[in-house]
């Protein structure tokens, strides 16, 4: 009955809920978290003078710099890792890992690997770390080794050490849980959170698409994952016949423990401490000592407390600061652009009026000649000169079929001459005043050709007369050139023709003599 009670009352459903999400809530903030510097490096002066990187040793191919630590170079067959030197004194942790994958091409190899594990990695084959580790791995892999389109993928595996990682199937069989997230080529870097808590692995990933650091989503969530209680945290990076630049810009580790945990003090000695205190005292002593001696030599160069304000802005507001910069220095050239386009604009008008006043006047004058009103100016149209172009035209294509055609009668009268030379072709009788067949039909078609020859140059002096308006030419003389060409190419024709034509029949008497 009370179940039914509880059941069907609204209000007591809410109240259930409530209490369920303040005893989540509670749950989520009880988890205490405490940086741990001896696990983590970040910029700035992240490696030091000699290139060695605090608390931790890398190898391999490895590159470290004042701003990142470049795991493997943008080359063929590379590795590098680097480790912490000391193993973990803490059960729980939570590691936040900030790095690029950057590449020319398409499609890069061979990929990132997050550890933690029992003993220090060597260089091997499973993204430049040993195969068969007792541990964690979390491997950001960008190579389709199984061809199956689904790279680049992030994925976890735990491996006690007789495991042997499956790279053509890349680990799909193995895994213990992962996600299709592209990690290559963002804009903003690539970050990873990834949690260790209450045996409960969560792998949180950051796309790189926006500089906000919350914008993260959840990619890998499993239970009952066993790891070691006290291992070492390492990147590894590979390539093979593709290549990338991998990249760690931030590896920070925190440590989780819960309220009862975070009340038992640690076992630190108090020597050491109060040694690092007594030291730490005295540094920032002598920093004061020559600040205070520097301002007085240097009175000028002595900022004010307002000048450290652009120092200290955070990331978003310098963000929008350089937005807002580029923005005045955009808007500045614009109007500069604006301003000499005006000019440009005003000086054509100038000169459009200028045209029309001569235009209107009748023409220009010489220099200290005086304008006549309504005298007439000898100049030439816009339409006379597409005329005497149109003819000109005509003219090259008349003068070009010329060539063309005695070209044509040239090789017809060399084939005539040649087959007479050889003796070829049928032997007519002596009486007979009949030229051979052959010969006549090139006759034939010489005359025919002669014929279309002069149809087309009546033709074309017909539509060249019809161009002119009214009949007539413009006064620039146009057509009495163009016939003078046309009569010179039809005689030219002509007396080539007969010329061979009476070659030909020469040739033909002298055969039968």
């Amino acid at each position: 009955m009370a179940w039914e009670v509880i059941h069907r009352s609204p209000r007591v459903h809410s109240l259930l809920l409530l209490a369920l999400l303040v005893a989540v809530a509670g749950q989520i903030t009880q988890v205490h978290r405490r940086f741990e510097y001896k696990y983590s490096f970040k910029p700035p002066y992240l490696a030091q003078k000699d290139g060695s990187v605090p608390f931790f040793e890398y190898s391999g191919n490895a590159i470290a710099s004042e701003e990142s630590v470049r795991i493997t170079p943008s080359l063929r067959s590379q590795k590098g890792m680097i480790w912490t030197k000391d193993i973990t004194n803490f059960d729980w942790w939570e590691v936040e890992l900030t790095f690029r994958v950057t590449g020319r091409g398409r499609i890069g190899a061979d990929g990132l690997a997050f550890w933690y594990t029992a003993a220090k990695g060597v260089e091997g084959p499973v993204f430049g770390s040993n195969d068969q580790w007792i541990g964690l791995g979390v491997f950001f892999d960008s190579f389709d080794n199984d061809n199956k389109h689904n790279n680049p993928y992030i994925m976890a595996m735990t491996n006690d050490g007789t495991k042997l990682f499956d790279h053509q199937n890349d680990g799909a069989t193995q895994q213990l849980a992962g996600c299709l997230r592209d990690f290559r080529n963002k804009p903003f870097p690539v970050k990873a959170k990834i949690e260790y808590y209450h045996n409960i692995l969560t792998v949180l990933i950051h796309n790189g698409m926006s500089n906000n650091d919350k914008d993260f989503e959840m990619c890998i969530r499993a239970e009952n994952v066993i790891l070691p209680k006290n291992g070492f945290f390492g990147v590894s990076a590979a390539t093979g016949g593709l290549a990338d630049d991998h990249d760690v810009l931030r590896f920070v580790t925190h440590s989780l423990r819960s309220p009862e945990m975070a009340l038992v003090p640690d076992s630190v000695d108090s020597q050491d401490s109060k040694k690092f205190e007594a030291e730490f005292a005295e540094y920032q002593e002598k920093l004061k000592v020559q600040k205070d001696q520097w301002a007085k030599e240097n009175p000028d160069k002595v900022k004010k407390d307002e000048d450290y304000e652009d120092f200290f802005m955070d990331s978003n507001s310098n963000e929008l600061k350089q937005i807002f910069q580029g923005q005045s220095a955009i808007n500045d050239v614009i109007r500069d652009l604006q301003r000499k386009m005006d000019e440009i604009i005003g000086r054509q008008e100038r000169s459009l009026s200028m045209l029309t006043n001569i235009q209107n006047s009748g023409g220009a004058r010489a220099p200290g000649q005086p304008q006549v009103a309504g005298a007439p100016v000898d100049t030439i149209r816009r339409d006379e000169v597409n005329a005497v172009l149109a003819n000109q035209r005509e003219i090259v294509s008349a003068a070009r079929d010329i060539k063309n055609f005695v070209a044509d009668v040239h090789s017809k009268v060399t084939t005539i001459h040649t087959n007479q030379g050889r003796g070829q072709g049928t032997v007519q009788q002596v009486g007979g005043p009949g030229a051979n067949s052959d010969v006549t039909n090139m006759v034939a078609e010489i005359r025919e050709s002669l014929n279309h020859v002069k149809r087309d140059l009546a033709n074309g002096y017909a539509r060249m007369q019809g161009m002119n308006t009214g009949g007539k030419c413009p006064e620039v003389s146009c057509s009495s050139n163009m016939m003078l060409m046309l009569l010179l190419g039809g005689q030219l024709v002509v007396l080539i023709s007969y010329m061979m034509y009476r070659d030909s029949k020469e040739a033909q008497s002298k055969k039968f003599y």
